[in-house]
């Protein structure tokens, strides 16, 4: 009945398998002679679903186009090809990207003291005295040692800023 109503064998076969799975998520504990009609029911049911799924989804690829156009099937999903208003601004990101990679490359100039103390105290959010606990020194240490991170760095780095 299934493969008959939607004309595709993988797509009767889910249907079937769901309406198997409904009948007896439900009906488990009713009588095995009532499982037949109730079966039939749920099936007729699921398939009902699928068509208005299927119509649902006819009339959302209508607005982007027919998969029909590409007869090999590759096409995109065409909702992904719509452009995400959220996402950040190509330009911005590249410049981001940059300052990021001209970071990375500050850092790695920084004495191994000052690194650590920048690293813990700003991307780790260590407070002075976690960060002292953390490099095994004094939490002026640890204030010098960023202190002179930070303005290495923005020296380093002042082309990257207004």
């Amino acid at each position: 009945m299934a493969q008959i109503a939607i004309g595709d064998p993988d797509e009767a076969l889910d249907v079937v398998q769901d309406a198997m799975h409904k009948l007896v998520q439900r009906y488990r504990t009713r009588d095995e002679a009532e499982w037949g009609p109730l079966f039939h029911r749920i099936l007729q049911s699921r398939i009902r679903d699928w068509y208005r799924r299927t119509n649902v989804r006819k009339r959302w690829l209508g607005w982007f186009g027919s998969p029909a156009q590409d007869p090999a099937g590759d096409q995109e999903d065409p909702l992904e090809q719509i452009p995400d208003s959220n996402s950040p601004d190509p330009a911005r990101e590249v410049d981001q990207r940059r300052l990021g990679k001209a970071l990375e490359g500050a850092l790695r100039h920084l004495p191994l003291r000052q690194q650590q103390a920048f690293l813990l105290r700003v991307w780790e959010e260590l407070d002075v005295a976690e960060t002292a606990r953390a490099m095994g020194c004094s939490e002026g240490s640890v204030k010098t040692h960023y202190s002179r991170a930070v303005h290495t760095l923005r020296e380093r780095l002042k082309g990257f800023w207004p």
